[in-house]
């Protein structure tokens, strides 16, 4: 498995594989073209269906800049990839380069016909129970395990922990509507200012954290830079958790930090075997990976064992299954808005559950069920992964 660093990344929203992606395929294309002086992108798949809403046009227009160019959206035509786009490069009337490029997830992207990017791998085991057994034959935790095969990855973790803080704290601080025709009210600032009057003490925790994870969603919708935890329309799930664990004054920063280390491991292990693509797989391999992430994040802050951490990653990331992904009008805020709160609560109630239960009864390994993840994502129809044409966003009426 690759570097934590090419997890958790820094970027502008509303999606990793619909903005970031793109505009990462751009750049790329221009450095091989440094002379190009039209440039024709057609997007394809999910790419097409909401790519308006995404704004993936808006992403590539302003990474193209001066270069005269038309992108253009290709809504009939069946591609392999739901994320494929293709970029024509002209020097005058002369083709001189065609590129098929996808967007595979968490803003990574592939050159179709040539090897995924060389990054090197940095974990040599990609599931979890070899890395549990690793770590119980060398008596060590997860993030341990983090630390022995990234010994400066602290470093980019305060890096990732300060732009998590960062988006919370803009997000709090900014009302108004979000861009498009939904004309959807930014509530973050509204429900944070409700605490100091909640009483209750269960209501005011749920009330802190769905206004952290409204915070950056409302942030990663509105075009502002997050980081993908593992995606941009997922960004608001761990941060809530992070600063809601902040807030308790029970956990010192190293310890945050340690459980960031150990969230972004099941991460990448959800990476690596199964997808973090809502394109790809619905928004569980979206929502439900951010869920699990958190819930490892929880987890590890309360000194659970290591079949304990698992346990909550694992029930986190099954009660997501046959998540779709079905954003209205192809904008990231309706579903998308919301369920980072949900998820953000869910993922306090996982680790919880965990710790109440003996975790060596559990039958369900948190590998099966990124397996079962992967499987159901595929069963899933096309219309329920991230192309705005099934679900509430077939159904929805303005």
């Amino acid at each position: 498995m690759h570097s934590l660093k090419e997890l958790y990344k820094i970027g502008n929203g509303p999606s990793s594989s619909h903005t970031i992606g793109p505009k990462r395929a751009t750049l790329l294309f221009l450095k091989k073209n440094p002379n190009v002086d039209y440039v024709r992108v057609t997007l394809y798949g999910s790419l097409a269906l909401t790519g308006k809403g995404h704004l993936t046009d808006y992403i590539i227009d302003k990474t193209l800049g001066e270069i005269k160019h038309d992108i253009e959206f290709n809504y009939f035509e069946y591609v392999k990839h739901p994320n494929t786009m293709v970029f024509e490069g002209y020097v005058g009337d002369k083709l001189i380069d065609k590129e098929v490029i996808l967007s595979i997830g968490g803003g990574s992207i592939k050159v179709e016909g040539e090897p995924l990017e060389e990054i090197e791998d940095i974990y040599p085991l990609e599931h979890i129970y070899e890395i549990k057994a690793y770590c119980k034959e060398n008596n060590i935790e997860f993030k341990d395990y983090v630390y022995r095969y990234e010994p400066d990855i602290k470093e980019y973790l305060e890096l990732i922990y300060n732009k998590m803080l960062e988006s919370i704290k803009r997000g709090l601080t900014t009302s108004g509507l979000l861009h498009g025709s939904l004309k959807v009210v930014r509530k973050a600032k509204n429900i944070y200012d409700g605490i100091k009057e909640e009483k209750n003490k269960v209501l005011k925790m749920k009330r802190t954290l769905t206004s952290y994870a409204y915070a950056v969603a409302e942030e990663n919708a509105a075009g502002g830079e997050i980081v993908t935890a593992p995606t941009c329309g997922a960004s608001g799930v761990l941060p809530a958790c992070l600063k809601y664990a902040e807030d308790s004054n029970n956990y010192s920063h190293d310890e945050i930090l340690d459980a960031l280390a150990v969230a972004g491991l099941f991460g990448n292990v959800i990476k690596f075997s199964a997808s973090i693509s809502g394109a790809e797989a619905g928004c569980q391999a979206e929502i439900g990976s951010a869920c699990a992430m958190a819930a490892a994040f929880v987890a590890s802050l309360h000194n659970l064992d290591l079949d304990s951490v698992e346990q909550a990653a694992e029930i986190a990331l099954e009660h997501h299954l046959g998540l779709t992904c079905d954003p209205i009008l192809g904008y990231v805020q309706i579903p998308c808005i919301e369920r980072n709160a949900v998820a953000a609560l869910r993922a306090y109630d996982a680790a919880d559950l965990a710790q109440m239960l003996n975790s060596k009864d559990s039958k369900i390994s948190f590998d099966l069920v990124c397996k079962t993840m992967l499987e159901t994502g595929h069963d899933l129809g096309e219309s329920y992964r991230e192309t705005s044409i099934g679900g509430l966003a077939k159904n929805y009426k303005e």
